[in-house]
Protein backbone atom coordinates (compact mmCIF):
# COMPACT_ATOMS: atom_id res chain seq x y z
CA UNK A 1 0.00 0.00 0.00
CA UNK A 2 2.85 2.44 0.61
CA UNK A 3 4.72 1.81 -2.10
CA UNK A 4 1.19 2.47 -3.73
CA UNK A 5 0.99 5.99 -2.60
CA UNK A 6 4.48 7.42 -3.14
CA UNK A 7 4.10 6.45 -7.35
CA UNK A 8 1.38 9.26 -6.59
CA UNK A 9 3.89 11.63 -5.06
CA UNK A 10 1.58 11.60 -1.46
CA UNK A 11 3.59 10.73 1.84
CA UNK A 12 1.25 9.12 4.40
CA UNK A 13 2.24 7.31 6.99
CA UNK A 14 0.48 3.83 7.52
CA UNK A 15 -0.91 5.13 10.94
CA UNK A 16 -2.84 7.91 9.66
CA UNK A 17 -4.80 5.34 7.20
CA UNK A 18 -5.11 3.12 10.00
CA UNK A 19 -6.83 6.22 12.03
CA UNK A 20 -8.83 7.43 9.49
CA UNK A 21 -10.32 3.41 8.51
CA UNK A 22 -11.16 3.06 12.06
CA UNK A 23 -13.00 6.85 12.19
CA UNK A 24 -14.82 5.33 8.97
CA UNK A 25 -15.63 2.37 10.94
CA UNK A 26 -17.44 3.89 13.72
CA UNK A 27 -19.24 6.20 12.24
CA UNK A 28 -20.75 3.51 10.72
CA UNK A 29 -21.78 1.77 13.30
CA UNK A 30 -23.49 5.56 14.66
CA UNK A 31 -21.65 4.96 17.92
CA UNK A 32 -24.34 1.94 19.03
CA UNK A 33 -24.39 0.65 22.86
CA UNK A 34 -24.68 -2.29 23.36
CA UNK A 35 -28.46 -4.00 23.06
CA UNK A 36 -29.16 -1.24 20.22
CA UNK A 37 -29.11 -1.00 16.25
CA UNK A 38 -30.59 1.20 14.12
CA UNK A 39 -33.61 1.23 12.05
CA UNK A 40 -34.02 2.11 8.63
CA UNK A 41 -35.07 6.07 9.69
CA UNK A 42 -32.00 6.15 12.37
CA UNK A 43 -34.48 5.56 15.16
CA UNK A 44 -32.48 3.15 18.21
CA UNK A 45 -34.14 0.11 18.22
CA UNK A 46 -33.69 -1.85 21.69
CA UNK A 47 -33.16 -5.59 21.82
CA UNK A 48 -35.04 -7.10 24.85
CA UNK A 49 -33.73 -10.44 26.85
CA UNK A 50 -36.99 -11.57 28.73
CA UNK A 51 -36.53 -15.12 30.64
CA UNK A 52 -39.84 -16.20 31.84
CA UNK A 53 -40.63 -18.38 34.95
CA UNK A 54 -42.31 -21.92 35.04
CA UNK A 55 -44.85 -22.04 32.27
CA UNK A 56 -43.44 -18.86 30.62
CA UNK A 57 -46.44 -17.02 27.91
CA UNK A 58 -49.17 -19.06 27.95
CA UNK A 59 -49.60 -19.49 32.02
CA UNK A 60 -52.86 -17.29 31.80
CA UNK A 61 -51.63 -15.94 35.50
CA UNK A 62 -47.81 -13.98 36.05
CA UNK A 63 -46.28 -14.97 32.97
CA UNK A 64 -48.88 -13.30 30.63
CA UNK A 65 -48.96 -10.68 32.79
CA UNK A 66 -45.38 -10.26 32.50
CA UNK A 67 -45.56 -10.80 28.23
CA UNK A 68 -48.47 -8.37 28.06
CA UNK A 69 -45.78 -5.33 29.29
CA UNK A 70 -43.79 -6.61 26.91
CA UNK A 71 -45.85 -6.92 23.89
CA UNK A 72 -46.58 -2.84 25.00
CA UNK A 73 -43.10 -2.63 24.69
CA UNK A 74 -43.06 -3.83 21.42
CA UNK A 75 -46.07 -1.85 19.97
CA UNK A 76 -45.43 1.89 22.01
CA UNK A 77 -41.26 1.70 21.89
CA UNK A 78 -38.31 0.32 18.94
CA UNK A 79 -37.71 -2.86 20.31
CA UNK A 80 -37.24 -6.32 19.30
CA UNK A 81 -37.26 -9.24 21.60
CA UNK A 82 -36.14 -13.05 22.61
CA UNK A 83 -38.47 -15.14 25.16
CA UNK A 84 -36.75 -17.90 26.95
CA UNK A 85 -38.84 -20.24 29.58
CA UNK A 86 -37.58 -21.62 32.61
CA UNK A 87 -37.99 -25.54 33.70
CA UNK A 88 -39.15 -27.41 36.19
CA UNK A 89 -37.02 -28.23 39.23
CA UNK A 90 -34.18 -26.67 37.34
CA UNK A 91 -31.20 -25.41 39.74
CA UNK A 92 -29.93 -21.77 39.78
CA UNK A 93 -27.12 -22.47 37.32
CA UNK A 94 -29.28 -23.31 34.42
CA UNK A 95 -31.07 -19.62 35.30
CA UNK A 96 -27.84 -18.10 35.75
CA UNK A 97 -27.17 -19.71 31.85
CA UNK A 98 -30.15 -18.52 30.69
CA UNK A 99 -29.77 -14.43 31.79
CA UNK A 100 -25.56 -15.19 30.13
CA UNK A 101 -26.93 -16.01 26.63
CA UNK A 102 -29.16 -13.01 26.46
CA UNK A 103 -25.85 -10.50 27.75
CA UNK A 104 -23.77 -12.66 25.58
CA UNK A 105 -26.14 -12.12 22.31
CA UNK A 106 -26.45 -8.77 22.78
CA UNK A 107 -29.68 -8.37 24.17
CA UNK A 108 -29.82 -4.69 26.78
CA UNK A 109 -31.78 -4.83 29.08
CA UNK A 110 -32.07 -8.52 30.14
CA UNK A 111 -35.47 -9.46 32.33
CA UNK A 112 -35.99 -12.11 34.64
CA UNK A 113 -39.57 -12.97 35.30
CA UNK A 114 -39.84 -14.17 38.93
CA UNK A 115 -38.17 -14.17 42.69
CA UNK A 116 -36.42 -17.53 41.60
CA UNK A 117 -34.48 -15.31 39.18
CA UNK A 118 -32.69 -13.05 41.95
CA UNK A 119 -29.76 -14.96 42.95
CA UNK A 120 -28.52 -15.48 39.17
CA UNK A 121 -29.72 -12.49 37.56
CA UNK A 122 -27.21 -10.41 39.99
CA UNK A 123 -24.29 -12.19 39.67
CA UNK A 124 -25.07 -12.39 35.89
CA UNK A 125 -25.30 -8.35 35.93
CA UNK A 126 -21.92 -8.15 37.51
CA UNK A 127 -20.43 -9.81 34.58
CA UNK A 128 -22.39 -7.16 32.25
CA UNK A 129 -21.75 -3.71 33.65
CA UNK A 130 -22.87 -1.96 30.55
CA UNK A 131 -26.30 -4.41 30.67
CA UNK A 132 -29.33 -3.38 32.02
CA UNK A 133 -31.26 -5.91 34.13
CA UNK A 134 -34.63 -6.44 35.57
CA UNK A 135 -35.76 -9.04 38.17
CA UNK A 136 -39.55 -9.43 38.64
CA UNK A 137 -40.82 -10.19 41.95
CA UNK A 138 -37.76 -9.60 43.99
CA UNK A 139 -36.49 -11.92 46.32
CA UNK A 140 -37.46 -10.14 49.60
CA UNK A 141 -37.58 -6.98 47.44
CA UNK A 142 -33.55 -6.80 47.24
CA UNK A 143 -31.14 -6.68 44.59
CA UNK A 144 -27.71 -5.01 44.23
CA UNK A 145 -25.92 -3.43 41.95
CA UNK A 146 -25.50 -0.26 39.49
CA UNK A 147 -27.22 -1.85 36.57
CA UNK A 148 -29.95 -3.77 38.67
CA UNK A 149 -33.53 -2.69 39.03
CA UNK A 150 -35.90 -5.06 41.39
CA UNK A 151 -39.71 -4.69 40.93
CA UNK A 152 -42.10 -5.73 44.05
CA UNK A 153 -45.48 -5.90 44.71
CA UNK A 154 -47.55 -5.67 47.95
CA UNK A 155 -49.33 -8.66 47.05
CA UNK A 156 -50.78 -8.57 50.48
CA UNK A 157 -52.51 -5.89 49.55
CA UNK A 158 -54.65 -6.86 46.50
CA UNK A 159 -55.34 -9.70 48.22
CA UNK A 160 -56.22 -7.83 51.40
CA UNK A 161 -59.41 -6.68 49.01
CA UNK A 162 -60.25 -10.14 47.73
CA UNK A 163 -60.36 -11.12 51.17
CA UNK A 164 -63.03 -8.94 52.25
CA UNK A 165 -65.16 -9.77 49.27
CA UNK A 166 -64.73 -13.67 49.79
CA UNK A 167 -65.87 -12.80 53.38
CA UNK A 168 -68.93 -10.45 52.44
CA UNK A 169 -69.81 -12.87 49.39
CA UNK A 170 -69.72 -16.45 51.24
CA UNK A 171 -72.98 -18.19 52.53
CA UNK A 172 -71.55 -20.60 53.77
CA UNK A 173 -69.45 -18.13 56.25
CA UNK A 174 -66.22 -20.11 55.23
CA UNK A 175 -63.74 -19.66 52.74
CA UNK A 176 -60.16 -21.06 51.89
CA UNK A 177 -57.04 -19.79 50.31
CA UNK A 178 -55.08 -22.07 47.93
CA UNK A 179 -51.18 -21.10 47.45
CA UNK A 180 -48.89 -22.97 44.61
CA UNK A 181 -45.85 -23.08 46.50
CA UNK A 182 -44.81 -22.88 50.19
CA UNK A 183 -42.81 -19.65 49.81
CA UNK A 184 -42.69 -16.36 51.64
CA UNK A 185 -44.06 -14.81 48.92
CA UNK A 186 -47.29 -16.70 48.64
CA UNK A 187 -47.20 -16.42 52.06
CA UNK A 188 -47.97 -12.74 51.47
CA UNK A 189 -51.01 -13.44 49.41
CA UNK A 190 -52.44 -15.54 51.96
CA UNK A 191 -51.83 -13.44 55.17
CA UNK A 192 -53.49 -10.35 52.90
CA UNK A 193 -56.42 -12.40 51.76
CA UNK A 194 -56.79 -13.27 55.70
CA UNK A 195 -56.85 -10.25 57.41
CA UNK A 196 -58.93 -8.35 54.54
CA UNK A 197 -61.84 -11.58 55.16
CA UNK A 198 -61.52 -10.69 58.76
CA UNK A 199 -61.51 -6.95 58.83
CA UNK A 200 -64.80 -7.42 56.61
CA UNK A 201 -66.48 -9.99 58.64
CA UNK A 202 -64.71 -11.24 61.53
CA UNK A 203 -66.85 -14.49 62.48
CA UNK A 204 -66.09 -15.50 58.70
CA UNK A 205 -63.93 -19.10 58.93
CA UNK A 206 -60.91 -19.06 56.88
CA UNK A 207 -59.72 -22.95 56.39
CA UNK A 208 -56.33 -23.26 57.05
CA UNK A 209 -53.94 -22.89 53.95
CA UNK A 210 -53.05 -25.25 51.50
CA UNK A 211 -50.62 -24.97 49.83
CA UNK A 212 -50.12 -27.42 46.77
CA UNK A 213 -45.91 -28.11 46.94
CA UNK A 214 -43.01 -27.31 48.82
CA UNK A 215 -40.16 -26.28 47.71
CA UNK A 216 -37.53 -27.00 45.74
CA UNK A 217 -40.47 -28.71 44.03
CA UNK A 218 -42.23 -25.86 42.14
CA UNK A 219 -44.87 -28.04 40.41
CA UNK A 220 -47.47 -26.67 42.44
CA UNK A 221 -47.28 -23.33 40.18
CA UNK A 222 -48.14 -25.55 37.05
CA UNK A 223 -50.05 -28.67 37.60
CA UNK A 224 -53.57 -27.98 37.27
CA UNK A 225 -54.35 -31.27 38.97
CA UNK A 226 -53.11 -30.37 41.92
CA UNK A 227 -55.02 -27.68 42.04
CA UNK A 228 -58.07 -29.54 41.31
CA UNK A 229 -57.67 -31.86 44.38
CA UNK A 230 -56.37 -29.19 46.90
CA UNK A 231 -60.08 -27.44 45.65
CA UNK A 232 -61.87 -30.72 46.69
CA UNK A 233 -61.29 -30.81 49.78
CA UNK A 234 -61.55 -27.31 50.70
CA UNK A 235 -65.30 -27.70 49.01
CA UNK A 236 -65.73 -30.33 51.28
CA UNK A 237 -65.02 -28.54 54.03
CA UNK A 238 -67.37 -26.11 53.14
CA UNK A 239 -65.90 -23.37 51.84
CA UNK A 240 -67.76 -21.38 49.24
CA UNK A 241 -65.34 -19.20 48.16
CA UNK A 242 -61.43 -19.84 47.64
CA UNK A 243 -58.58 -17.63 46.07
CA UNK A 244 -55.96 -19.21 44.68
CA UNK A 245 -51.87 -18.10 44.63
CA UNK A 246 -51.06 -20.98 42.15
CA UNK A 247 -50.15 -19.85 38.95
CA UNK A 248 -50.87 -22.10 36.13
CA UNK A 249 -52.04 -24.83 38.57
CA UNK A 250 -54.73 -22.39 39.81
CA UNK A 251 -56.89 -23.39 36.49
CA UNK A 252 -57.60 -26.40 38.11
CA UNK A 253 -58.79 -24.24 40.89
CA UNK A 254 -61.03 -22.31 39.17
CA UNK A 255 -62.14 -25.05 37.12
CA UNK A 256 -63.36 -27.44 39.87
CA UNK A 257 -64.68 -24.19 41.97
CA UNK A 258 -67.07 -23.35 39.34
CA UNK A 259 -68.02 -26.85 38.43
CA UNK A 260 -69.83 -26.68 42.28
CA UNK A 261 -71.20 -23.66 41.40
CA UNK A 262 -69.63 -21.44 44.59
CA UNK A 263 -66.89 -18.90 43.77
CA UNK A 264 -63.26 -18.69 42.60
CA UNK A 265 -61.05 -15.82 42.73
CA UNK A 266 -58.02 -15.87 40.37
CA UNK A 267 -54.95 -14.38 40.75
CA UNK A 268 -52.35 -11.54 38.59
CA UNK A 269 -54.23 -10.90 35.46
CA UNK A 270 -58.03 -10.82 35.47
CA UNK A 271 -58.72 -14.53 35.07
CA UNK A 272 -62.55 -13.89 33.76
CA UNK A 273 -61.15 -13.27 31.09
CA UNK A 274 -58.99 -15.95 30.23
CA UNK A 275 -60.25 -18.45 27.42
CA UNK A 276 -59.07 -21.39 29.86
CA UNK A 277 -61.48 -21.06 32.07
CA UNK A 278 -64.37 -19.85 29.46
CA UNK A 279 -66.46 -21.98 30.93
CA UNK A 280 -66.02 -21.26 34.97
CA UNK A 281 -66.21 -17.00 34.30
CA UNK A 282 -69.71 -17.34 35.47
CA UNK A 283 -68.46 -17.93 38.55
CA UNK A 284 -65.38 -15.85 39.09
CA UNK A 285 -66.28 -13.59 41.61
CA UNK A 286 -63.06 -11.27 41.18
CA UNK A 287 -59.16 -11.75 40.45
CA UNK A 288 -56.27 -10.08 42.76
CA UNK A 289 -54.38 -8.37 39.92
CA UNK A 290 -50.83 -7.71 39.90
CA UNK A 291 -49.60 -5.30 36.91
CA UNK A 292 -46.28 -7.01 36.35
CA UNK A 293 -47.40 -5.83 32.56
CA UNK A 294 -46.49 -2.09 34.15
CA UNK A 295 -43.04 -2.75 35.71
CA UNK A 296 -41.87 -4.46 32.45
CA UNK A 297 -43.23 -1.43 30.42
CA UNK A 298 -41.72 1.12 33.53
CA UNK A 299 -38.58 -1.08 33.04
CA UNK A 300 -38.43 -0.68 29.36
CA UNK A 301 -38.73 2.89 29.15
CA UNK A 302 -36.39 4.09 31.35
CA UNK A 303 -34.00 2.16 29.23
CA UNK A 304 -35.00 3.74 25.93
CA UNK A 305 -35.45 7.18 27.68
CA UNK A 306 -32.31 6.54 29.65
CA UNK A 307 -34.05 7.48 32.22
CA UNK A 308 -33.10 3.91 34.43
CA UNK A 309 -32.27 3.98 38.22
CA UNK A 310 -30.97 0.90 39.96
CA UNK A 311 -32.90 -0.46 43.13
CA UNK A 312 -36.18 -1.66 43.92
CA UNK A 313 -39.51 0.17 42.80
CA UNK A 314 -42.62 -1.44 45.04
CA UNK A 315 -45.99 -1.85 42.95
CA UNK A 316 -49.02 -1.60 45.33
CA UNK A 317 -52.57 0.21 45.60
CA UNK A 318 -51.32 3.49 46.27
CA UNK A 319 -49.78 3.83 42.33
CA UNK A 320 -52.47 1.06 41.18
CA UNK A 321 -49.51 -1.59 41.25
CA UNK A 322 -51.91 -4.33 42.78
CA UNK A 323 -55.59 -4.47 42.77
CA UNK A 324 -58.85 -6.28 42.57
CA UNK A 325 -60.83 -7.13 38.80
CA UNK A 326 -64.40 -6.10 38.53
CA UNK A 327 -65.21 -7.94 35.05
CA UNK A 328 -68.70 -9.56 34.94
CA UNK A 329 -69.99 -7.35 37.39
CA UNK A 330 -69.92 -10.01 40.57
CA UNK A 331 -68.67 -7.31 43.24
CA UNK A 332 -70.64 -4.20 42.37
CA UNK A 333 -72.48 -4.42 45.19
CA UNK A 334 -69.76 -4.31 47.85
CA UNK A 335 -67.46 -1.90 45.80
CA UNK A 336 -68.11 0.75 48.00
CA UNK A 337 -67.33 -1.11 50.60
CA UNK A 338 -63.93 -2.19 49.16
CA UNK A 339 -62.70 0.63 47.79
CA UNK A 340 -63.40 2.22 50.94
CA UNK A 341 -60.47 -0.14 52.41
CA UNK A 342 -58.47 0.38 49.66
CA UNK A 343 -58.59 3.88 50.51
CA UNK A 344 -57.82 3.51 54.19
CA UNK A 345 -54.93 1.00 53.27
CA UNK A 346 -53.42 3.96 50.94
CA UNK A 347 -53.78 6.53 54.04
CA UNK A 348 -52.35 4.27 55.84
CA UNK A 349 -55.48 3.70 58.62
CA UNK A 350 -54.62 -0.50 58.12
CA UNK A 351 -51.33 -2.04 58.04
CA UNK A 352 -51.65 -5.04 55.91
CA UNK A 353 -49.66 -7.86 57.45
CA UNK A 354 -47.26 -10.01 55.25
CA UNK A 355 -47.01 -13.21 57.33
CA UNK A 356 -49.90 -15.70 58.16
Amino acid sequence: MRRGLKRRGLKISLATVTAAALSLGAAGCGGKKAGESNDGDGKKTLKIGLAFDIGGRGDQSFNDSAAAGLDRAKKDLNVTTEEISAKPDEPDADKESRLRLLANKGYNPVIGVGFSYTSSLIKVAKDFPKTKFLVVDADQCKVSGANVKGACFSEEQGSFLVGAAAALKSKTGTIGFIGGVNVPLINKFEAGYTAGAKKARPGIKVLPAKYLTQPPNFDGFKNPALGNEAAKGQLDANADVIYHAAGGAGIGVIKTVAAAKKWAIGVDSDQYNLPAVAGAKEFILTSMVKHVDLAVFDFVESVAKNTFQPGTKTYDLSNDGVGYATSGGKVDDIKAKLDALKADIVARKITVPTKP
